[in-house]
């Protein structure tokens, strides 16, 4: 009678063990589904917005030629975007900690397509800068509330891939813009490169609203209006008194009205915005971040990078002026700089945990230079033009990616990290804005267009100079290991107590 007891007891007690395995199982495979869903449309978004800042180099000489205008009107095609790109980030990122994700996503990728719209339909080019200007605010949110979305729905065992995944996008956003566009421009005009985004959003929204969560963060804090709105200010006011400069009559052009009263408004501004920035709850550049000197040099570092993959925007034109080749078949010529970016961004990566960031820096910031030196002085030929733009990429890839990043993570206390990233973030913006502006008036104040852009060039070459002497005030190897073991330890004993 015993016997028989325990197997009816132990079927008992065991069946409901494998009824609760198997629910967990389901749902796990069920969460895993709902997730995946969500980081393809989250993908999806962020690569339509990345693919714009691609794009857009292989139609500016057929932009300048529909429109009639000058390389200093032109580079407003790119500065726009970026400017308002900048202000978007932070933006639509506390919009959605207000109103919910899903909300701000879906705005964002609406205003990216209407944006879109008002380009592929310009009739003149003030009307195409307020498209682009619309484009640079949506885009400039999509990017931070995919990541934001990440952080409410994966869990922190998969996060780090999660956001690895919607960063790649990026690179492949640079590798195959260069060829569609190319093929886009060939085929059917420089107005089906923006009427693309237009089916591309109707997905996205439409899945997004079906998929994404609509969370938002239960802790609120005030939104640093006075420091955006200064810093927005400041920035246009900077990018339009060095966009009016003549580099040819430089001291001539430096007394005139539309040079020095927006520079001397900058630099009215600059401490206000400090001050400002100290005040804020929650401000947009934190500058403590800013206090160690490592700090400061990585800050520049990245305005400089900036500053370089910015000018590479405008290579198809002065490839159309130096070479003679097509609009269509000028895009192509950013392919040697996307490649030799996507073989150097793992390798410098490898290299910065075995040399430090200083060795890995330098060598890039000396290539960068070496490249634009080249670009500038021998591009008269298309072998030329390919080997500046792979030492080019490859000087990037030191750059752009992790070295710069690296150092911010090691100068900063782990609650501080999310927020030096996206100081990184903001002067590499800066960067690239001052990018647009400065070619635009260094090739606008030549009297043709090849030397024009080959002085541009050459300009660029000379701020990577500088970069290389502020390479070289970096931390050693060793004092980097120093910092970053100061900074563990600080954080264990903020653990334990």
């Amino acid at each position: 009678m015993t016997i028989r007891v325990k197997p009816a007891t132990l079927d008992f007690t065991y069946r409901p063990v494998g009824n609760s395995i198997n629910r967990e199982i389901r749902m796990s495979i069920t969460d895993n589904r709902k997730r995946n869903r969500i980081l393809t449309v989250l993908f999806i978004g962020v690569l339509m917005g990345a693919l714009d800042i691609a794009i857009v180099a292989p139609a500016l000489p057929a932009l300048q030629a529909g429109f009639g205008v000058g390389d200093r009107i032109l580079a407003w095609t790119f500065t726009i975007y970026v400017l308002f790109n900048l202000i978007g980030t932070p933006l639509m990122a506390k919009l959605s900690d207000r109103t919910g994700r899903r909300t701000i996503y879906v705005l964002d990728v609406a205003l990216f397509a209407a944006g879109s719209l008002v380009v592929a339909l310009s009739s003149n080019f003030a009307v195409l800068l307020i498209g682009r200007a619309m484009q640079g605010l949506g885009a400039g949110g999509i990017f931070p509330v995919a990541s934001a979305v990440i952080g409410d729905t994966f869990p922190p065992e998969k996060r780090g891939s999660a956001l690895g995944l919607i960063g790649a996008v990026f690179g492949l956003a640079f590798l195959i813009g260069p060829i569609l566009g190319g093929v886009l421009l060939g085929l059917f005009g420089w107005r089906s490169l923006f009427l693309i985004n237009l089916p591309i959003a109707v997905i996205v929204i439409v899945l997004a609203l079906a998929t994404l969560p609509s969370t938002r963060p239960t802790e609120r804090r005030p939104f640093d209006w006075i420091g955006m709105t200064v810093l927005g200010v400041l920035l246009a006011s900077l990018a339009f008194g060095i966009n009016q400069l003549d580099t040819t009559n430089f001291g001539a052009s430096l007394v005139s009205r539309n040079v020095w009263a927006p520079l001397l408004l900058t630099i009215i501004l600059i401490p206000v915005f400090v001050a400002a920035e100290r005040r804020a709850a929650d401000p947009v550049l934190r500058l403590s971040i800013l206090g160690p000197r490592q700090a400061k040099l990585a800050a520049a570092l990245s305005a400089g990078a900036g500053l370089g993959e910015a000018g590479m925007v405008f290579m198809p034109q002065l490839a159309v002026a130096a070479l003679g080749l097509g609009r269509s078949q000028a895009s192509y010529i950013l392919m040697p700089v996307v490649l030799a970016m996507a073989f150097g961004s793992p390798m410098s990566g490898r290299f910065l945990d075995k040399l430090g960031s200083k060795v890995v820096v330098f060598v890039g910031t000396t290539l960068l230079t070496l490249g634009m030196i080249l670009l500038g002085l021998f591009n008269s030929s298309l072998g030329m033009f390919i080997v500046s733009g792979v030492v080019i990429g490859l000087g990037l890839s030191a750059l752009l990616g992790a070295p710069i990043r690296y150092i911010m993570l090691n100068e900063t206390a782990t609650a501080d990290r999310a927020a030096a990233q996206g100081v990184t973030s903001l002067f590499t913006s800066t960067g690239q804005l001052l990018s647009g502006v400065l070619v635009g008036a260094v090739a606008a104040s030549q009297g043709s267009r090849v030397a024009g852009y080959s002085a541009a060039f050459l300009v660029i070459g000379a701020v990577s100079f500088v970069l290389i002497l502020l390479s070289l005030a970096l931390k050693s190897r060793a004092a980097e290991v120093a910092t970053m073991q100061r900074i563990q330890d600080v954080a264990s004993v903020g653990l334990q107590s």
